[in-house]
């Protein structure tokens, strides 16, 4: 399926001048006052990412939380059960197909950056496959004196079907950033290719035409970058000149997010593709004909377009009409390529949404398509058939009937084979192999249970927020929980991108927080992708108070349901998640009793300055314009006060992130000291936007999180009456 690769759709937040500041326009119930009109931000040293001074800070603040958090008593027996699921035997190594093989990367306690590996489909059925190692990146990184992180691989297709796949494009990064350098590998030697392609570091990418030729969207010296931080023009290289001598196929504006090209290697439908992302779902994609020359896909450019063979595939994110015919927003059309770009305009309905499903996903084996849709955040699948204009649609059979399940196809080309992913929140992951068409699917892997599940049970609820609107979330709690008020709980979110939260299990949050006596809770709210579109284009903007009311809703839900408490009720959340954590904070401190805000943006003044902030505008608006207006009144940085009491906060950030600021956390952090807030922080010197480089830091810094919240919420529950 060619479409808009997930690379680029992932450069948001799986997510940051110095003026007197308008006084914010609050929610009418939002529990801190304006902020007092600050002339200049005393923290901008902070923004200093590597500086010494900055630096120094950084030391001494890790320094007061390690103190803190790491001396509690049971914070060593919690990171060394944590990194002993991370570094597990039993995980299950997911793979794809390229050929004859599958190929899977893997860390474990050994392989702590991990093995880029393959084995064959027969073999992988085994209980214990036999792997072959293609790179091992640990000892790569002893080699070479550096820190790599693996950020994939992209492999030539053979011009001969059933010839061997022989090179590859490896993408590699430094300490987790995102950005990257791609290096040339040998498949069968397994050697790097000392003269092959080489992209240095930068936010870019490197992807085959053909043996000798590749798309390269790179930093090419000073302008050739756009105001996001990533690629303004993309080239067309050939083996053995100087990337600098390569001809510009496409050059965008300053202003756009990312331009970049590829080729559909399929066979028998070979094309060039070019794509402009102007902004977050502002998109326009171009086939790049043999002469060089571009003819643009006169589609919205709010919509997704993917390309599969002779079908044109578009996911609607505003209703289009097209010849009298309105398609409603949500909806999955699809139309033969070649006549579409003949002008023919005859467009099938694949699926339409309704007030309570959208779509989750979609996909093809040889001879199928398959819709992953989402009805009240609990997945189903179906296959669908072309005809006419609404493709038939059937339940896949054989299904699980429970938990989140997703599909892929092993091989959409040569059969009709397909992987089915399923879990909850307490049932751990099963991968099965099915055919269409063919018996039940088979169970090839299973995580082991990794806590003891049996004490707990799911449910899903709904809040009204302060629109009349009804926000869904799931709750794991112990089976004949006491309403009593008492129950220290968690409650995540995330509420932006059109990213959906579904259930999925986590050993981690089952081990460090369930088994030590928790209730577990996540919020769908506004701004997400649960119900479509229309769920993220709510919380937009100036209408970004609703995601925040949302969530509120949430945790009065859980007050008022007895099942906590504000006292017991902790908040967690990352990225666009940590911003949501920041405005919790400051707009409703009155609810919660700890938050742990990670990778955060913060200082929505200076957001759209900061790395790849710009990027995000669609998303919050721009604030150097009369956008600051409604803007103001979602910075926390700008809002936060003295005088007011805020819940304890657990700021985490990575030195390495070059998404997400890490001055954002940093400015926080300082600000909230000098007014006496209870605040702790800590930054990890490596991570990238993740936080963590490798299992070892992942585990350090989840039995931080959970060890914070269990100081700050289980030792109030004597307190409640």
């Amino acid at each position: 399926m060619s479409r808009l690769p997930l690379a680029w759709l992932s450069a948001g937040l799986v997510v940051l001048s110095a003026c007197a500041p308008v006084k914010p326009e609050q929610p009418a119930d939002a529990g801190a006052p304006a902020a007092a009109p600050q002339v200049e931000d005393p923290y901008l040293w902070l923004e200093d990412v590597g500086g010494d001074t900055a630096l120094d800070w950084v030391r001494a603040r890790n320094a007061e939380s390690k103190a803190a958090i790491e001396a509690d008593a049971g914070f060593a027996a919690l990171e060394n059960d944590l990194l002993a699921i991370l570094d597990s035997d039993d995980k299950i190594p997911y793979v794809y197909k390229q050929g004859d093989y599958v190929y899977n990367f893997w860390t474990d306690r050994t392989n702590q950056r991990g093995l880029w590996r393959r084995t064959t489909l027969d073999e992988y059925r085994k209980p214990s496959p036999a792997w072959e190692t293609l790179i091992d990146l640990d000892a790569l990184n002893a080699q070479e004196g550096e820190n790599w992180v693996w950020h994939g691989a992209n492999c030539l297709r053979p011009k001969v079907r059933g010839e061997p796949y022989r090179r590859c494009l490896v993408d590699l990064s430094r300490g987790g950033a995102d950005a990257d350098v791609s290096r040339e590998f040998d498949l069968e030697n397994k050697t790097w290719l000392k003269d092959g392609f080489f992209r240095p570091e930068a936010k870019g990418s490197l992807s085959w035409i053909d043996a000798d030729t590749v798309y390269v969207a790179t930093d090419f010296g000073e302008g050739s970058m756009t105001t996001s931080g990533y690629a303004r023009i993309v080239k067309e290289w050939k083996r053995g000149t100087p990337m600098e001598q390569a001809r510009v196929v496409y050059e965008g504006q300053p202003t756009d997010m990312s331009i970049g090209a590829y080729h559909d290697s399929t066979p028998g439908f070979e094309r060039d593709f070019v794509y402009r992302a102007l902004a977050f779902y502002d998109n326009e994609l171009f086939q790049r004909r043999a002469d060089g020359s571009l003819a643009k896909v006169e589609v919205p450019n709010s919509a997704q377009a993917g390309v599969s063979r002779e079908w044109l595939t578009l996911e609607l994110r505003e209703p289009w009409t097209v010849d009298g015919v309105t398609y409603p927003q949500g909806a999955l059309l699809a139309a033969k390529f070649d006549d579409f770009m003949a002008g023919k305009r005859d467009l099938s309905v694949v699926y339409a949404p309704d007030a309570r499903s959208s779509l989750a996903g979609f996909g093809r084996t040889k001879d199928h398509f398959y819709i992953n849709v989402l009805e009240d955040v609990k997945n189903r699948i179906y296959l669908v058939t072309p005809g006419g204009d609404a493709w038939a649609r059937e339940p896949l059979p054989h299904l699980p009937q429970f938990g989140t399940v997703s599909i892929s196809a092993v091989d959409d080309e040569e059969s009709n084979d397909f992987f089915l992913t399923v879990n909850d929140y307490l049932t751990p992951t099963s991968l099965y192999l099915g055919t269409i068409g063919g018996p039940a699917p088979t169970l090839l892997k299973q995580l082991p249970a990794f806590f003891d599940a049996s004490r707990f049970e799911v449910s899903q609820n709904f809040a009204t927020s302060k629109d009349g609107t009804r926000v869904p979330y799931f709750m794991v709690s112990p089976k004949g929980m006491a309403a009593d008020g008492g129950n220290p709980t968690l409650l995540y979110g995330y509420g932006g991108f059109e990213i959906s939260l579904t259930p999925g299990y986590s050993a981690a949050a089952g081990r460090g927080w369930l088994e030590q006596g928790g209730v577990y809770v996540v919020a769908n709210i506004r701004g997400g992708g649960e119900y479509g579109p229309r769920w993220h284009q709510a919380a937009l903007k100036q209408n970004r108070h609703r995601a925040y009311e949302d969530f509120a809703a949430v945790a009065q839900d859980l007050i008022a349901r007895g099942i906590t408490s504000p006292a017991h009720l902790g908040i967690q959340g990352g990225s666009n998640g940590g911003l949501l954590m920041g405005n919790m904070t400051v707009l409703y401190p009155e609810l919660f009793g700890a938050v742990v805000c990670q990778v955060p943006l913060l200082d929505m003044k200076r957001y759209s300055k900061l790395l790849a902030g710009a990027s995000w505008m669609a998303e919050y608006g721009d604030p150097d314009t009369s956008d600051w207006e409604f803007i103001q009144s979602f910075s926390p940085y700008q809002n936060v006060r003295p005088g007011v009491t805020y819940p304890p906060v657990l700021f985490t950030t990575s030195t390495r992130d070059d998404r997400v600021h890490p001055g954002h956390a940093r400015k926080m952090m300082a600000r909230m000291m000098e007014q006496g807030h209870d605040v702790t922080y800590y930054e990890n010197i490596e991570g990238g936007h993740g936080g963590a480089a490798d299992n070892r830091q992942r585990a350090h810094m989840q039995a931080l999180a959970y060890t914070f919240l269990k100081q700050r919420l289980f030792g109030a529950r004597s307190a409640h009456p």
